[in-house]
């Protein structure tokens, strides 16, 4: 005669499983959303990798602007006389036949503001 106090080999761990089933299932669920919130590959490093884009995006825009900028001063020293000109004027100090270049000293003082009273 058998008592109900007889456990089968396997039944102990079926137990065991079903009372936990719970507990482990939501250890594992919460296991995972923090992986996909705070991973490597995660929520947080993708919104990272996003907005590091999109600074870059708004650099290279700025870039190309300034190299749109000094292609075209480039274009204007290739080909425009006055350009040219006005360069060796201000910057090399050159000048034309019977021209005299007079340069003065930077001033020493501020200049000053008129007072509105």
């Amino acid at each position: 005669m058998a008592t109900q106090s007889q456990v089968h080999p396997g039944q102990a761990a079926t137990t065991f499983f079903e009372r936990h089933l719970r507990t482990i299932l939501g250890v594992a669920i919460a296991a995972l959303a923090i992986h996909d919130l705070f991973g490597a590959h995660g929520f947080l490093a993708m919104r990272r990798a996003q907005n590091q884009i999109a600074e870059l995006r708004t650099q290279i825009d700025k870039l190309n602007s300034e190299n749109e900028t000094l292609e075209h001063q480039i274009n204007r020293l290739k080909s425009d006389p006055k350009m040219i000109e006005k360069i060796a004027r201000d910057e090399m100090m050159l000048q034309r036949p019977g021209e005299h270049v007079f340069k003065l000293p930077p001033s020493a003082d501020p200049p000053k503001q008129a007072s509105h009273n």
